[in-house]
């Protein structure tokens, strides 16, 4: 989808997102001419490394919605720790995050938890629940920090891809009400939809 027109650029029907799937399709796409500077995506790793290889230069926005959902869903509504209460507060911040000052103070209060939680971290029982959760939002965390906030140096980048998302919502939603569809229709009732919708816009 293009952030700025809010129109589906390609589609592609596929059983499951991986980088075989997605490699083909984007090469088509940049063969066709498209040269993104930059793409706000989620963090899927097939996908991602798809992309590199494709645009070697391209900017990768994470999106911060889908940083902040995932992690507060690891560390759960109460979390049982201290550090985990800290940490969920952190990131109910995140897509509320407009300017440079917001950010740097974001990454010090990160690294500043790090500091201060790290050794208890460690010494948690590597079967407790909340050592699993508070080390799988830490990893999700500085795995992304370095694509976080493209958008603060140029606002014609989207810090979430949430309308792509609310698009694809839709589309499932009036696709459940066609069961049956052989594969074929499968593939042309997507075409269709993209192609409407985006007159629609």
């Amino acid at each position: 989808m293009s952030a700025q027109e809010q129109k589906i650029i390609s589609d592609v029907y596929a059983k499951k997102e991986s980088y075989k799937t997605v490699y083909s399709w984007l090469s088509n796409l940049k063969k066709e001419g498209l040269n993104p500077c930059c793409i706000t995506m989620d963090g899927e790793q097939g996908v991602m490394r798809a992309v590199h290889e494709i645009w070697p230069d391209v900017k990768i926005q994470r999106c911060l919605y889908h940083i902040q959902s995932q992690g507060m869903s690891w560390l759960r509504t109460y979390p049982k720790t201290q550090a985990g209460r800290d940490i969920r507060f952190l990131l109910s911040a995140l897509c509320s995050i407009q300017t440079v000052k917001e950010r740097d103070i974001f990454i010090q209060n990160f690294y500043q938890w790090l500091k201060r939680y790290s050794n208890f971290i460690s010494s948690l029982p590597k079967n407790l629940v909340a050592f699993n959760d508070l080390k799988r939002t830490v990893s999700l965390i500085n795995n992304a920090l370095p694509n976080m906030f493209h958008y603060l140096d140029n606002p014609l980048i989207h810090k979430t891809n949430n309308s792509l998302e609310s698009f694809y919502s839709r589309l499932k939603s009036d696709y459940r009400r066609h069961r049956g569809l052989t594969q074929n229709r499968k593939i042309q009732y997507l075409k269709w939809y993209c192609y409407y919708k985006n007159g629609l816009n």
